[in-house]
């Protein structure tokens, strides 16, 4: 069953995440991890509340190796495959 009022919440949590992966890009830019961080932990954990469990997955993943330091080719990575995630799910829901 389709609930309207759920998929425009879900759009706009797809929107907001979009920009979330810019401003990730951007912190990775100018090696602001500690940025990086932040917004992966919120990705991690609305995109689980949204039903987007390969969102909240990859940005559990990023995470965790910002906190690690790890490298910058892994960090970049993560971020393009969340963005990629992202466009795929909105594409799904007509955003």
């Amino acid at each position: 069953m389709v609930d309207p009022e759920l998929d425009e919440l879900r759009r706009e949590f797809l929107a907001e995440a979009a920009e979330k992966v810019r401003e990730i890009e951007t912190a990775l830019e100018s090696a602001s991890i500690d940025r990086v961080t932040y917004l992966a932990h919120q990705l991690k954990g609305s995109g689980g509340s949204y039903g987007f469990k390969q969102i909240s997955s990859v940005a559990a993943e990023l995470e965790k190796t910002a906190e690690k330091a790890g490298d910058e080719a892994k960090l970049r990575e993560c971020a393009g495959s969340l963005r990629t995630e992202i466009e795929q799910r909105a594409k799904e829901l007509g955003a």
